[in-house]
């Protein structure tokens, strides 16, 4: 039995986000919707018995059950051996914190709830993409690259020159943006964005993990 597994599907950025800590830090783990012989299908009873808020990943660690991807990805880099992705100087830990809060909610909502899920739901449920709604998401997207775009400098991550818990919460959204045919207007006017999700798949946990998208356009 591997060391940990985390609850969820693995096309999930927030899934990918956990299993990219895991790899980075050499932890065994598995992924997946069952765990020790028991289904927990999303927003069933028993997912729900884990998550009240019905969200994945969760994370199982023998008795110990962990929801909420910041707090896990936090947890995996603290309790297991490995090089760490969070900085030993407070203030840069502070800027790391900062920047895993904010990808978690204002990024992930802007580019993928209110923007890439409009393109990939009517693949899951049926129908048709909805195309008012992906224009009106498309001035969100601009701002959140035109932020990052600021943040990023030279051959460096988010948070100075170390690949960190801010990387790891970036790395699966950015991914899935860059790699969506119709964002690649939007995308277009950031390079550094692209030169940085292209840095980061250079990484082997990248490699490991952020294979190609389940869902296309």
């Amino acid at each position: 039995m591997a060391a940990v597994h985390l609850l969820g599907p693995a096309f999930s950025n927030f899934v990918r986000s956990a299993m990219l800590v895991c790899e980075e830090k050499g932890i065994d783990y598995s992924v997946g919707l069952e765990h020790s012989g028991r289904q927990y299908q999303m927003h069933s009873p028993e997912h729900l018995s884990v998550n009240p808020f019905g969200k994945v990943p969760v994370l199982f660690h023998g008795e110990r059950k962990l929801y909420e991807t910041v707090a896990i990805c936090r947890y995996l880099d603290a309790g297991f051996d490995g090089p760490s992705l969070q900085p030993a100087d407070p203030w840069q830990r502070a800027l790391v914190d900062q920047w895993c809060s904010a990808l978690a909610v204002q990024v992930d909502q802007a580019l993928v709830r209110r923007y890439l899920l409009e393109f990939v739901m009517p693949q899951i449920m049926g129908g048709e993409v909805n195309m008012d709604k992906v224009r009106e998401a498309e001035p969100g997207v601009v701002n959140m690259l035109a932020i990052l775009e600021d943040q990023l400098h030279g051959d460096g991550y988010l948070v100075g020159d170390s690949f960190t818990l801010a990387d790891v919460i970036a790395a699966p959204i950015l991914d899935y943006l860059v790699g969506m045919p119709p964002a690649q207007p939007l995308v277009n006017e950031a390079p550094k964005v692209q030169a940085y999700v292209a840095r980061i798949k250079d990484r082997v946990s990248a490699q490991r993990v952020l294979v190609e998208p389940v869902f296309s356009v």
